[in-house]
């Protein structure tokens, strides 16, 4: 009888690993868009729709990247681009509506806020590019924060500053 329940508690323990490592394959097998992870793909891989709307709002578009992924359960596709030599990056949903837009700040064009801040926070750091970062609602572009890429103590990082010059938020560059 106590033979019997050794064998009977070994087969609970093997039954239980083998469940525990179906759940840990079936999350791995799980693609980077469900686990919200950007994946670059092709410009002739998206929908009709999202490359209408780009087409619309940047004519005469250069694509650099696009990216697809998944935001709060929303098809992304994140564009990169230039036109007429000034970089831009592009959300557009699935259906093709557009929701943001950021556009490159020339450094003479970057209010001095934005500056003061970066500098008081990051004394002795050279700042890169500078994006506006709009939220789109329609046609109306709304001017929402500053994306400003810099580099400091030889690592080059990007921070969130807000329009009246508050450094809101930084991480480590993931180039």
């Amino acid at each position: 009888m106590r033979n019997m329940n050794v064998g009977i508690r070994a087969s609970i323990i093997v039954v239980a690993l083998v469940m525990m490592t179906a759940g840990c394959t079936h999350n791995k097998n799980e693609t980077k868009e469900e686990a919200g992870e950007a994946k670059k793909i092709s410009a002739a891989d998206v929908p009709a729709a999202v490359s209408s709307a780009l087409n619309q709002r940047f004519p005469g578009n250069h694509v650099r990247s696009v990216e697809k992924e998944n935001e709060n359960g929303m098809v992304i596709f994140d564009y990169e681009l230039t036109q007429d030599g000034r970089k831009y990056e592009a959300d557009i949903k699935d259906d093709g509506t557009i929701i943001e837009i950021e556009k490159q700040v020339t450094a003479n064009n970057v209010p001095v806020a934005v500056t003061n801040a970066v500098q008081a926070k990051f004394p002795g750091a050279k700042i890169g590019d500078v994006m506006e970062v709009n939220k789109v609602s329609g046609k109306t572009e709304t001017p929402d924060h500053y994306e400003v890429t810099l580099t400091t103590g030889g690592k080059e990082k990007e921070v969130n500053v807000t329009m009246d010059g508050k450094v809101e938020d930084e991480h480590a560059d993931e180039k």
